[in-house]
């Protein structure tokens, strides 16, 4: 739908409508009057326009102002702006300046107002890769919602304010003469502009926060946050064109706790126990190939020598009791469009709450959320994070994926399909799904889920299961994988068919409207996985069958018309706290279930844990060869340490929370003793592991890996 002026403007109150014309008015009466400016005035109009821009769209989006992040910002827009004003000042004519001048307000506005719609949308900024990777399909799932925005009071206003310096410019222009520079002017200028960035750069070097988000721990969220939109975009565009060296910390060892062991009162003579035999300890083998990475670091070159020589510091994790408990089931894997642990209730979703309580349960839980419902697919079954932002997935076809576990279990014979109840070539997933390694290939809608689900939106995750459980029943064992839709947004009656369907069960529920709409949507999802285990339960082979269910990302569409961290107020109220970091927002739940865990004894895992997680997890109990080194997760049974991290470079562990962004560390127990060097420690493991999942996305690292086992003896 193209933007209109025109309709725009209809759109607002009579009063309002009068005020803007009296206001034009005044202000061509008012120029008319004006004596020209002096040149320098106007060689400052677009530097001044950028500080104006990047402040007026931090206030509307991120909202965070440190000392620090405000001058980076000033100093950055003046040196920018200074150089564009270089072109302005160059065509002969001065009506050609000035209508170029006018341009480039016009023009330098648009990032700032097309970013500002994406984060009311998605309440996360796009970096390039995702602007090229998958921007045409995210708008176009939220088409709706962002014309909503756009046509919403809220939306006209901020239009009108980011277009202001060229509506003044375009009011004043015959007042202002705009100079042809000289050669002299235009080194001034420039010159101006090279002082304005040697500044700022001083200054991030004299910040370690500033210093570390600039280039160790760069990422475009941040970036934007301590330096403004325009230079994130310039690290972007850099990163993008010259490509990113994946560069490794040397991390220090971790500290060994050590206690001294207690005193025991010495026995009687005459009362000394019977000695009791020690069993012998059980030795776990490592979840490790028989690759020697050092070596193959020698052989290697670029990119794929750096995650060698990373690779071959790393100690392999070890198998453990839980090794092979689910070897030989069946699988179904779901990722849960939108879901939270916040829906599952005991009376109002009883087969959700089944599956988290009786199975294995995770009590700190996370999904992080970069690169919408593609990031998430990215992280639960690649096992890694988005780095690459909407071109993650739209990367792999072609690469070697062995890890996958559609490949995996593939390879062990297993019937494998993947099956989504929207369109089938959405985030082109008729590509990037059929390289996972299922079997008989991806169904989406378009290329046979038609047959099976209602043309409506969202679409039925009841009828998906219903149409596709008897495709694959029968072919034991079985791979499944399904993306779910019916919890997508928007929440509101007029627009979801899920939200419509399931009104009755949640209209006296103490939400506001948008809130219950949002678990009326995601009730579809419970009646779906009921079908699933009641069908499974009848066939027989609920106990040889695990259900593996997790987010894709946090419900942004909850908030489409509200601000960032802090101002999220339908998630504040669903969450029943205050949102006001990015991990706590990204908490969420996996549920883990088989029908065999219900007669063992419950198993929890309390330490934290999150999506990358998932894929080491499942190897080791399906009793899979694979290389603990190769994921960047852990088996949450293993001896690994526990470590949650987000592409912002925020962590948890164990022993506490770090937010990089306010670059604070909150310790779990107050009091107790971080070790010395723990947190530089834990960095360099974060800036590691991110720096790896870069690398394997950028380059066929797998193949480089799996050319090396072929050749071994």
């Amino acid at each position: 739908m193209q933007f209109s002026w025109k309709e725009a403007i209809k759109k607002l109150p009579a009063k309002a409508r009068d005020c803007l014309r009296g206001a034009g008015r005044r202000v061509r009466q008012a120029a008319e009057g004006l004596p020209p400016l002096p040149e320098w005035t106007v060689f400052l109009s677009l530097p001044l326009a950028l500080v104006y821009y990047e402040f007026l769209f931090k206030l509307s989006t991120a909202g965070r102002f440190t000392l620090a992040g405000t001058v980076s910002v000033l100093l950055f827009s003046l040196c920018y702006g200074g150089v564009l004003c270089v072109p302005a000042s160059v065509p002969r004519k001065q009506v050609h300046r000035s209508r170029l001048l006018l341009g480039l307000l016009g023009l330098t506005a648009l990032p700032y107002l097309i970013e500002y719609f994406v984060y009311r949308a998605f309440h996360v900024f796009y970096d390039l890769n995702t602007v090229l990777g998958g921007v045409q399909d995210a708008v176009g799932g939220f088409g709706g919602d962002i014309l909503h925005l756009i046509f919403s009071v809220d939306g006209l206003v901020h239009i009108f304010l980011y277009f202001l310096p060229a509506l003044v410019f375009a009011y004043l222009r015959g007042s202002l003469f705009v100079p042809r520079g000289n050669a002299g002017v235009l080194l001034r200028v420039l010159g101006g502009a090279a002082a304005a960035f040697l500044a700022a750069v001083l200054l991030v070097a004299a910040s370690p926060l500033q210093r570390r988000l600039y280039r160790q721990d760069y990422s475009f969220q941040s970036a934007i946050r301590e330096f403004g939109l325009l230079s994130a975009l310039r690290l972007d565009a850099g990163e993008l064109v010259f490509g990113t060296p994946v560069r490794f910390d040397m991390e220090p060892p971790a500290a060994t706790p050590t206690t001294a062991p207690e005193s025991e009162p010495t026995p009687a003579p005459g009362d000394e126990p019977a000695p009791t035999p020690t069993p012998a300890p059980v030795v776990y083998a490592p979840n490790s190939l028989d690759i020697d990475f050092a070596a193959l670091a020698a052989t290697a070159s670029g990119t794929q020598a750096d995650l060698d020589a990373y690779v071959a510091t790393l100690t392999p994790s070890l198998q453990n009791e839980y090794t092979g408990l689910f070897a030989g089931k069946n699988l179904i894997f779901v990722s849960a469009e939108a879901f939270c642990a916040e829906v599952i209730d005991p009376e109002l979703t009883p087969t959700l709450y089944r599956l988290a309580t009786r199975g294995i349960r995770f009590t700190d839980y996370y999904q992080p959320a970069s690169a919408g419902t593609t990031g998430g697919e990215c992280a639960n079954l690649l096992g890694v994070l988005p780095m690459l932002g909407g071109r993650s997935m739209k990367n792999i076809p072609g690469h070697a994926l062995p890890f996958t576990l559609g490949n995996q279990l593939n390879a062990l014979g297993y019937y494998g399909m993947a099956f989504h109840n929207n369109d089938y070539t959405y985030y082109d997933r008729n590509l990037t799904h059929n390289a996972l390694g299922y079997s008989q290939g991806f169904m989406g809608y378009g290329n046979g889920m038609e047959a099976y689900v209602t043309d409506q939106w969202p679409q039925s995750d009841l009828e998906m299961i219903e149409g596709t459980l008897p495709l694959y029943l029968d072919h034991q064992p079985f791979n499944i994988y399904y993306m779910s839709v019916s919890g997508h947004s928007p929440y509101l009656l007029g627009g979801n068919a899920m939200s419509v369907k399931h009104w009755d069960e949640v209209q006296d529920l103490p939400y506001s409207d948008t809130v219950r709409a949002y678990i009326a949507a995601n009730l579809e999802l419970e009646d779906a996985m009921a079908y699933l285990v009641t069908t499974l339960e009848e066939a027989g082979i609920a106990d040889d069958t695990v259900i593996c269910l997790t987010p894709d990302h946090f419900p942004y569409g909850l908030d489409i018309d509200s601000g960032g961290l802090g101002q999220m107020k339908n998630l504040e109220e669903l969450y029943g706290a205050p949102v006001n970091d990015y991990l706590y927002r990204d908490h969420s739940c996996l549920l883990l279930w088989s029908g065999c865990l219900e007669e063992r004894e419950p198993v929890t895992v309390s330490s934290p844990t999150f999506s990358l997680d998932i894929l080491p997890t499942l190897s080791n109990l399906f009793g899979l060869a694979y290389d603990s080194r190769l994921l960047p997760g852990r088996d949450v049974f293993s001896d690994a340490e526990a470590l949650v991290f987000d592409t912002s470079h925020d962590w948890k562990t164990d022993l506490g929370t770090y937010i990089a962004e306010s670059d604070t560390f909150t310790p779990a127990d107050p009091d107790a003793v971080i070790p010395e060097g723990y947190l530089e420690r834990i960095h360099s493991a974060v800036r590691n592991k991110l720096n790896y999942c870069r690398g394997v996305l950028s380059t066929d690292y797998f193949a480089h890996v799996l050319s090396a086992q072929t050749a071994a003896p």
